[in-house]
This record gives structure tokens, C-alpha cells and sequence, in this order.
């Protein structure tokens, strides 16, 4: 019961939108009705408001190392261990795509698995970022950058920690965010995709 209350509570944190939130705020129109459709700090730089995009991206990655540290925080104290912990993980993730308070119309994943990556341990958010960066600079796809990323990631984790419930976490939040971004390999296959910094 415990690890599903941690479950639970992580995936209330994941549905807060932030691109909705500081779009709001900043007088701007709701991501979902632009670009790409998707509440992501991609698709808020595309208004032209840099600062929003980038306490969209802030915003989504704190909640999902939120949700992990407290689950590391306050898990070992209820007698649960790592895999209260992955759930938190996973569920996070998953209210970030399908938001409670949103209709379960969220984002893509990309900013809330990196807080979720630094959270786990810092080298390995790092690691999986430093990879989105270098597929990002050279091929100016943020779409081509995280689903590389993505596909890394476990491999990381695999490579340099311990496998348990955590891995296969980590496994799973790649496979949403690869099923996520389906319309996206389909226009970077005809060459339809919007590069970064695009409006």
C-alpha cells in the first residue's frame, strides 16, 4: 500500500503542466494549440519567448526529480525500498504525458525523464544529456535528439549501476517516449520536422 501511495502522489506531481502554467503567465497562447500540439518546452520556444521555454523545461524536469527524491527521501523510513522508488519514477513520467489536471493531454516526457535521470544519479541525467545536446547541436532536431537519448539511457544505467526495478523503470519510460514521439520519426523520415529555435 505505501509504494502505491508514493505511486500516486509522484504521478499528482507529473499532471502540473508547466508549459501550460508559464504560457499563462506569460500572456502566451496554450502550447496545445500550436507548433506541434505538445506541451513541451520545444513547442513554448516556438512562441519566441525564450525565458518562457526555459522555466518550462526548469519547471518540468524539477517535478520529476521532485518526485524521485522524496520517494528516496521517505521510502527506506514506510520499509520499502527501490522499487517504491522506480515506481515513483515511472509514475511521474507518466503524468507528465497524461495529465490528471490537463484532460491527459500532456507532453512527450523528454525535460520530466531528465529531472527523473538526475534524480536516480546525477552522472547518469548528465550522461543522457550530454547525449541529447551533442545529437542537438549537429542536427538541430530536438525530436532526433531525445529518441536517441532515450534509447541510451537504459544502456547507461545497465553499463554503470546496479539492474533492478529501476532499470526496467527507465526501460519503460523510453519506450513512452519513443511511442511519443511517433508523428515525429514519421516527419523526420519525409523531412517534415521543425528544426530548433523555430517559430
Amino acid at each position: 500500500m505505501t509504494t502505491l501511495v508514493f505511486g500516486l502522489l509522484a504521478y499528482l506531481i507529473g499532471s502540473v503542466s508547466f508549459a501550460v502554467l508559464v504560457s499563462r503567465a506569460f500572456g502566451l497562447a496554450d502550447p496545445r494549440t500550436y507548433g506541434s500540439g505538445n506541451p513541451g518546452a520545444t513547442n513554448v520556444l516556438r512562441s519566441g519567448k525564450k525565458v518562457a521555454a526555459a522555466l518550462t523545461l526548469a519547471g518540468d524536469a524539477a517535478k520529476g526529480w521532485l518526485a524521485v527524491f522524496l520517494a528516496e527521501r521517505y521510502a527506506p523510513a514506510y520499509g520499502v525500498g527501490e522499487g517504491s522508488i522506480a515506481l515513483a519514477a515511472f509514475c511521474v513520467f507518466l503524468g507528465h504525458l497524461y495529465p490528471l489536471y490537463h484532460r491527459f493531454n500532456g507532453g512527450k516526457g523528454v525535460a520530466t525523464a531528465l529531472g527523473i535521470l538526475l534524480a536516480i544519479h546525477p552522472w547518469l541525467g548528465l550522461g543522457t544529456l550530454a547525449t541529447w545536446v551533442m545529437i542537438a547541436f549537429f542536427f538541430r532536431y530536438s525530436s532526433l535528439a531525445a529518441l536517441i537519448a532515450a534509447v541510451f539511457a537504459p544502456f547507461f544505467h545497465v553499463m554503470f549501476w546496479e539492474r533492478g526495478p529501476l532499470t526496467l523503470a527507465i526501460g519503460a519510460m523510453s519506450l513512452l517516449l519513443v511511442w511519443r514521439h511517433r508523428v515525429n520519426i514519421e516527419k523526420l523520415i519525409a523531412g517534415k520536422e521543425s528544426r530548433i529555435g523555430r517559430k
